[in-house]
């Protein structure tokens, strides 16, 4: 039997999964007398965004050209362009995310509200991020916990939520003007720039500005290099020294690589550097589009340079399709202790062929990720190189289940199959170290199961999107939900387990629930539900058959909602699932409620109540509370309804549960409305408006 996931109700017309996971003091009472009073708050804001990648300590000269900058973005200013949109152009290896991120640091003081920063990925062999990858990202950064999956409600949240800060948004490697629009904040007071390889004309319409860098002059060069390479070193070779920045072709990056291979090798004469950076024609002329060709000869010249072991983990992090890396995953991929990992990451950055972006975080730029690809291409072995994949891909799948059993344990029931398991630490030791993980690498994760899925390995491609059921659970990521969910069922039925079949089904439908794709989600069910029957699982069978039953709730289809949850609640009966009846029960009470039968919305949410009390299920106790309340308000009984929909209120807001606090406190409104009390039931709508915002902005616009 696979773990059930059973659907919560999710406010209007809205299904997710119902697992009980609270934080902080929960309260639990019975009987509640008297006038009580419960202040709904907010979830607390996180810090203030400030996201800009360290500027690299080698920057050197670009005096003019940020005055230059300082020039375009006064000029937007004074002209009162509604928000500053700069556009950095330039080649691969130019520096334009080290000259963005230092220009934009110089005018921090103007944007108090945060800076914020995303690598767009525009040049990548995994394709440039979706706009809704970095949405999500930047409202996260705000503080919006629930993130809708439908695009243009992301961006229509993003503007919102923007629409009164002054903040500084950098969008790192761009791809197309495409990519952009939709991040653009909402406010006046917001500055946006980019930068990208492509000139990216099309924002012109956008009311764009640009920027080409351009590179280096002979002086700079030389700064820079000796800056790398020592200046003790070179002083009597700066002849040499000019010729490299030469060959080096201005670029920024290659100069860096040269001094600092240069510097790895004490007893070589710069102007023996010279000779070996001089450009092959015939080899290189196909690589040679705006300085990639030069770029790549001093690459070739820095890897020539490394230890042994460097030279191998830059090759096995060629090979990983993560945007970013730290000591954990470099020792899993090599099959080596962390101490070793970090080691070589250290010579690796101090060749400049890997950038150090924060504590033990570490990324390729996009040609330097070519580059090791391509030499691990040429020197491992076709099994060699799946063996590192392998390792990487074993590893997430080893720690995201780890992170499952401290979040959700009960639901852990699925076998876990590794092919290198590995006994490196897991970084985290408790539920919200290991929620943050996940959040924190939820795009290697969807990196590593695209590489599972093109390596063929189905049942570590279902098994890793079953291991970030927590992740899609508590954070709500709709977009990688479902896609999630569309390539495990299929890795599911390639592997032919038909056990994880259904529960990525049923995973997958909650999802689509949540995400307002009732048809499709109706469909999901309906495939769950054949599954379930064929395998006799009563388990899966009644999960199936309640989230069928929201699903038609939803649609407006009452009679048809009534009988799939009927057979719900027997099927329960039948295989011993109390909480599932007290679930599928909560369901029925909404449809009575619908249908106007109050008597019977009263029963079947007081035994709702009952049967989750005694399986120590407070949250959906609670739930069933709240629409107890209503019900007895709606025949009459206002003083008890309310004091009941006051107490699970309460019991929301203990524990953080911010939808069902904006759902209460919208029942409570409606309440006070039917009363007369217009001036309660204005300020109880007032805060579930306000909660909407940021949980479900759908909602929080038809309640306006």
């Amino acid at each position: 039997m696979s773990a059930a996931r059973e659907d919560d109700r999710y406010g209007s017309g809205n299904i997710i999964s119902g697992a009980a996971h609270l934080y902080g003091p929960t309260v639990q009472a019975r009987d509640v007398h008297g006038g009580i009073h419960v202040q709904a708050a907010a979830p607390p804001r996180p810090p203030t965004p400030r996201q800009l990648l360290p500027v690299p300590a080698h920057f050197t000269d670009r005096v003019e050209e940020l005055a230059s900058l300082d020039r375009l973005f006064q000029e937007r200013t004074d002209a009162g362009a509604a928000q500053p949109l700069i556009v950095i152009n330039g080649p691969a290896g130019i520096g334009k995310t080290a000259f963005a991120s230092r220009w934009l640091r110089t005018h921090a003081a103007a944007f108090p509200d945060g800076q914020l920063y995303a690598d767009l990925r525009g040049h990548t062999a995994g394709g440039p991020a979706s706009p809704g990858e970095i949405l999500s990202q930047f409202l996260r950064a705000f503080g919006t916990p629930t993130v809708p999956g439908d695009v243009a409600e992301q961006a229509s949240l993003w503007r919102s939520v923007t629409a009164d800060l002054r903040i500084a948004v950098m969008l790192d490697n761009a791809f197309t003007a495409a990519q952009i629009r939709p991040l653009l904040p909402g406010g006046p007071g917001g500055l946006v720039v980019v930068t990208s390889r492509r000139r990216l004309t099309g924002l012109v319409m956008d009311g764009a500005v640009f920027h080409r860098l351009r590179s280096f002059g002979a002086a700079a060069g030389v700064e820079l290099f000796v800056r790398g390479a020592g200046e003790g070193r070179v002083a009597d070779e700066l002849p040499a020294v000019r010729r490299v920045v030469s060959l080096c072709a201005g670029l920024p990056l290659a100069v860096c690589l040269a001094s600092a291979r240069l510097a790895a090798r004490p007893g070589q004469p710069v102007a023996a550097l010279a000779e070996a950076l001089t450009p092959d024609d015939g080899r290189l002329a196909a690589l040679e589009v705006e300085g990639e060709g030069t770029v790549h000869k001093a690459l070739n010249a820095s890897y020539e340079v490394l230890g042994p072991q460097a030279a191998r983990l830059y090759r096995a992090l060629g090979l990983l399709p993560v945007p970013t890396f730290d000591a954990s995953t470099a020792a899993a991929a090599c099959a080596e202790p962390p101490a070793w990992a970090e080691r070589q990451l250290d010579e690796l950055v101090e060749a400049n062929l890997l950038e150090d972006i924060g504590p033990d975080t570490y990324r390729f730029h996009d040609l330097v990720r070519v580059h090791a690809r391509e030499r691990a291409t040429a020197t491992e072995t076709a099994a060699a190189r799946d063996r590192i994949r392998r390792r990487a891909a074993d590893w997430y799948l080893r720690t995201a289940t780890e992170a499952q059993r401290l979040i959700t344990p009960a639901q852990l029931t699925l076998p876990r199959t590794y092919a290198h398991p590995g006994r490196l630490p897991v970084p985290f030791t408790d539920d919200r170290g290991a929620l943050g993980w996940l959040d924190a690498r939820r795009t290697h994760l969807m990196a590593i199961l695209r590489m599972a899925v093109e390596q063929g390995w189905h049942a570590t491609a279902w098994q890793l999107v079953d291991a970030m059921w927590p992740l899609f659970l508590r954070l709500r990521h709709y977009e990688l939900w479902i896609e999630a969910h569309r390539i495990g069922l299929e890795a599911a039925r390639d592997d032919g387990d038909r056990e994880a079949e259904r529960q990525m089904l049923n995973s997958g439908a909650i999802g689509l629930s949540a995400a307002r794709r009732t048809d499709e989600a109706a469909e999901w069910y309906t495939a769950s539900l054949r599954a379930a029957r064929e395998a006799g699982d009563r388990r899966d069978e009644g999960q199936a058959l309640l989230g069928l039953g929201g699903c038609h709730i939803e649609a407006g289809r009452y009679r048809e909602a009534a009988s799939e949850l009927d057979h719900a609640v027997r099927t329960w009966e039948a295989c011993g699932y109390p909480r599932g009846v007290a679930l599928a029960r909560i369901l029925l009470g909404e449809v009575a409620l619908a249908e106007q039968d109050l008597d019977r919305a009263v029963h079947c949410f007081t035994l709702a109540r009952q049967g989750l009390l005694a399986v120590s299920d407070p949250h959906d106790a609670a739930r069933a509370l709240a629409f107890l309340g209503r019900a007895h308000a709606r025949t009459g009984a206002h003083t008890t309804g309310t004091a009941q929909m006051r107490e699970a209120l309460e019991v929301f807001t203990s524990s953080g549960a911010v939808h069902w606090q904006a759902r209460t406190l919208e029942m409570l409104g409606d309440s006070a409305l039917e009363q007369g009390d217009d001036p309660a039931a204005r300020d109880f709508h007032a805060q579930a408006r306000a909660l909407y915002e940021v949980t479900s902005p759908a909602d929080a616009r038809r309640l306006a």
